[in-house]
């Protein structure tokens, strides 16, 4: 856990219900795409930034009690959920922009962000290209630390995954998928405990536009080798910044290694295993989740950054000490895949 001298964390925050209306889909057009979002509460700004193929709707346990204390913005990434599926840039840096400019349009200039997946890496990027924004860091089974992902992304990502994709919502498939994640659930596989959440990704990909988006936004982050954009090379630059990590131990799309790596690799960041969770800890033990959460932002002190403490940083580089703590090797193969 780190803390930054000379500021007060929030401690005892007044906790209020949360209204239905407050928990509807709302849309915002920006650059003239219409961009979806759920927004609720009040307090210090908590974004919660959802996985490729996912929507805002993954965080619903979650949004009415973190928003007893926080203003909790939960976007459609573009090319998601209820969000506009051009074909347009969906890289993570574009992702970080976009998310920029959402916060701006609904007045929110500072805030935590909390990444799953494929948001954690928008979520780091996203501290990367605006850290005078990022109050802190919640990085839950995130991409962008390490190469290796599940092999069926990796063939997603491959020519002829419209086709795959397209197969999926063939009669008597979705019968044969289901049947397939109960036999790896009864098996007790690591793939077993995301199967259901994976399916109900597959699901929401009903026409051409949405399997599109998703294949575009895969092929930005993983091709047939596994993941190709990291921030390892940079992670030293969270230095101040408060940083949780979240990881399920049988987590069968990103490694739990990758948890242990990103941990060596932030200075002064936290990182907690959930024992028996799959790539959703946040859907496992909902409850702990939420609890990690609001202990981790009402003990910190938000980051304070200014163009002087970041330029430090930069002319200091990378620590003499990180190929031993994160690999010689690894840091070889994330500077040909950095997202700059």
């Amino acid at each position: 856990m780190v803390d930054v001298p000379g500021r007060r964390p929030r401690r005892g925050a007044r906790l209020r219900p949360v209204g239905d209306g407050e928990l509807r889909l709302r849309h915002r057009t920006v650059h003239g795409y219409r961009r979806a979002y759920r927004m609720a509460g009040e307090g210090p700004a908590l974004v919660l930034v959802h996985g490729i193929g996912d929507s805002s709707a993954t965080w619903a346990e979650l949004v009415p009690r973190l928003a007893r204390t926080h203003t909790v913005v939960a976007p459609d990434l573009l090319g998601h959920g209820a969000s506009d599926k051009p074909r347009a840039d969906y890289s993570v840096a574009a992702y970080a922009n976009g998310l920029r400019d959402l916060l701006s349009t609904l007045g929110i200039e500072r805030a935590t962000l909390l990444g799953h997946s494929l948001g954690g890496g928008v979520a780091m990027q996203f501290a990367y290209q605006f850290p005078e924004r990022t109050e802190r860091l919640v990085l839950v089974s995130a991409g962008g630390v390490g190469r290796e992902v599940n092999p069926v992304l990796r063939a997603v990502s491959l020519p002829g995954a419209h086709l795959a994709l397209s197969a999926l919502r063939l009669p008597g498939m979705a019968l044969q998928a289901r049947m397939f994640a109960h036999l790896t659930r009864w098996l007790d596989t690591d793939l077993g405990q995301d199967a259901a959440e994976l399916l109900t990704l597959v699901d929401a990909l009903p026409d051409e536009t949405s399997r599109s988006a998703f294949i575009r936004t895969l092929r930005a982050v993983v091709d047939w080798r596994g993941q190709v954009v990291t921030m390892l090379d940079r992670c030293y630059l969270t230095a101040g910044m408060p940083t949780l990590l979240i990881w399920g131990d049988r987590d069968s799309v990103v490694p739990v290694r990758h948890a242990y790596g990103a941990h060596e690799a932030m200075p002064g960041s936290r990182l907690e295993i959930f024992e028996g969770a799959g790539h959703f800890p946040f859907h496992s033990d909902a409850a702990r989740f939420a609890s990690l959460v609001e202990e981790f932002t009402g003990t910190t002190a938000p980051a304070d950054w200014s163009r002087e403490h970041w330029s430090e940083l930069l002319r200091a580089g990378r620590p003499g000490t990180a190929p031993d703590r994160v690999g010689e090797r690894e840091l070889r193969e994330a500077s040909e895949r950095s997202a700059t």
